[in-house]
């Protein structure tokens, strides 16, 4: 092959090469959200108003379905979580760019430079960028009596639903090590009259723990003259609804008796909960992203983005310790406009790119300057053949 047969087609390959390399990949949406709950929406929204074709995907779980009413929200104080998520996908699909679908994620994975998420069903679907909004759980002891109060009357957020309970006969439900955290939140302004069910907990290791996080730990529960009882729970049965007992001053009257294996049972009103968390979906697992403790890792990267590119985690799954309905918005906000900065610049890079001709223009523009030259290496090779 002459030097000018090989310019030309190393011009023509080279050239494609930069124009394949900054594309903007074909996909079915720009965006997949998974997780249906307000840091998902709220991520689904701030996209819509930039017309990013994005789907929402909504497997129906959520880690507050279980409390009456959402607080702390500013404009939606006591809204009913269902009716708050109503809300916000009729506004949200009023955007041409919006879909929501009602179905699990049950598999996501990197393919180039785009990804394939399928469903439930096994139907697949690809995009650009993955918002993952898929919460945590709580991971409940199996006393009966407990998951079915969560959410009313048991709760591990003061902020959420601690007012509806304040100045009523208290408890907190968890290990040892854990109680002197609850004090600080609910004992100066809102519950006096405090009992820690440590559930046997209360042990020479646990005792270690606490007096190195509080050194002063018994001074404050002598202090707050806090009870502690550490008999081993056997049931938690509800006696009152707050749903049905309540004030014209918002508080909810919810009444539990607390049983134990030996000794008589103890009334407590309300109780805050000291208990671990889990990741509510695998993706993440599978996606093999960099986790801190039992959370998406958001710290190292900036923008909430996890350590794989193209992936942001928001709302309670991520590592950034805030878990609220203001957070979880603020979260998904955050990550729309990550997500969208970042395919504009890989869209600035594409649109540069066209500045390369197309490749028909390219065929042409190499033929013309090859002129006859392949014919007559065909027509010698073949003599010599």
């Amino acid at each position: 092959m002459t030097h000018k047969v090989f310019s030309a087609f190393y011009s023509l390959f080279t050239l494609l090469t930069v124009a394949l390399a900054a594309s903007v990949p074909k996909t079915d949406y720009d965006v997949i959200v998974v997780g249906g709950g307000p840091s998902g929406l709220s991520a689904i929204s701030g996209l819509s108003r930039v017309l990013r074709r994005t789907a929402l995907f909504d497997s129906g779980e959520y880690r507050n379905a279980p409390t009456r009413n959402m607080h702390d929200v500013i404009g939606n104080d006591g809204t009913v979580p269902a009716e708050f998520r109503g809300a916000a996908r009729k506004q949200i699909l009023r955007y041409n760019t919006s879909t929501i679908i009602d179905t699990s994620i049950s598999s996501i994975k990197p393919i180039e430079n785009i990804f394939e998420a399928t469903d439930a069903s096994g139907k697949t679907y690809t995009a650009r960028k993955v918002v993952l909004g898929t919460g945590l759980r709580d991971v409940l002891p199996d006393t009966p009596g407990l998951e079915e109060a969560f959410g009313k009357g048991i709760f591990w957020c003061p902020w959420c639903d601690g007012y509806e309970h304040r100045d009523q006969p208290f408890g907190i439900l968890g290990a040892l090590q854990d109680i002197i955290g609850s004090t600080f939140e609910v004992y100066t302004t809102l519950n006096h009259d405090l009992i820690a069910f440590l559930n046997g907990t209360h042990t020479p290791e646990q005792e270690d723990i606490l007096t190195k996080a509080h050194p002063d730990w018994r001074d404050i529960v002598e202090a707050y003259d806090i009870r502690l009882d550490n008999r081993t729970i056997t049931e938690i049965e509800r006696i009152q609804d707050g749903e049905t007992h309540k004030d014209d001053q918002g508080r909810q009257f919810d009444k539990f008796l607390v049983h134990f294996t030996e000794g008589e049972p103890v009334e407590r009103n309300a109780f805050i909960t000291n208990f671990d968390t889990a990741q509510l979906s695998t993706i993440p697992d599978q996606l093999g992203l960099k986790m801190l403790g039992n959370k998406i890792d958001t710290q190292t990267n900036s923008g909430l983005r996890t350590s794989l590119p193209g992936v942001w985690a928001v709302g309670d799954a991520n590592s950034d310790n805030s878990t609220n309905v203001p957070h979880a918005m603020f979260s998904g906000k955050r990550a729309a406009v990550f997500a969208h900065v970042e395919m504009a610049r890989e869209e600035a890079q594409a649109a540069i790119s066209k500045r390369v001709p197309e490749r028909r223009m390219l065929e042409k523009d190499t033929e013309r300057r090859m002129g006859n030259e392949i014919e007559a290496l065909y027509n010698r090779l073949r003599r010599r053949g």
